[in-house]
């Protein structure tokens, strides 16, 4: 979903990150969101499967299970991360290493995910999503089994994708390939 940036989003994503400070920021603000991810799928991936382990499935459930997976690798994992959160993730990361601020580097992964100064409606779209997937996770952990397990396995497939993109996305900008999109900082940043 390329998208036009600002000026000093164009300069920082058409180059690699210059120097090893740059580009531990880069990877300070990118492998600090990976983390958050990999520890979901890291927590979820034995929920997911026990039901698969034991043949605990009815044919229906299967099918849910494998309907489930196939729709959350495409909305969770491509639409969402692979479209829209990995390359704003990498974008960011890039307009803070080329503008370091030393709170912001501090805090990069938050900054990364749109939590922290970003323009308005992202600020809004990032955290309504923080707060909805933290509800879905305390509802979902009432469900009875197998159905959290299907659940979760959608989630863990959905995750996985996300964090192979990430990574993907992580290379290209480090090699100074990162996509286009805009970075969604506030008007007045002094990253701009």
């Amino acid at each position: 979903m390329p998208i036009n940036p600002s000026p000093a989003a164009h300069d920082a994503v058409d180059r690699r990150p210059r120097g090893a400070l740059a580009t531990g920021i880069v990877l300070w603000g990118v492998g600090g969101v990976l983390l958050f991810v990999a520890q979901g799928i890291y927590r979820l991936t034995p929920i997911a499967l026990e039901p698969l382990r034991d043949g605990a499935l009815t044919t229906s459930q299967a099918c849910v299970y494998a309907a489930w997976v196939l729709l959350n690798t495409f909305l969770e994992g491509y639409r969402g991360f692979q479209r829209g959160f990995a390359p704003r993730v990498v974008t960011r990361a890039l307009v803070l290493a080329a503008r370091p601020r030393p709170l912001l580097v501090l805090l990069a992964p938050l900054y990364c995910m749109g939590l922290m100064h970003a323009s308005r409606r992202r600020l809004i779209a990032s955290w309504s999503l923080l707060l909805g997937i933290i509800a879905i996770i305390i509802l979902v952990r009432r469900a009875p089994p197998p159905w959290r397990a299907i659940v979760d396995g959608g989630v863990v497939v959905g995750l996985t994708y996300g964090f192979v993109a990430q990574l993907v996305f992580l290379a290209r900008g480090l090699v100074g390939r990162a996509e286009r999109v805009a970075p969604d900082l506030p008007a007045r940043s002094p990253l701009r």
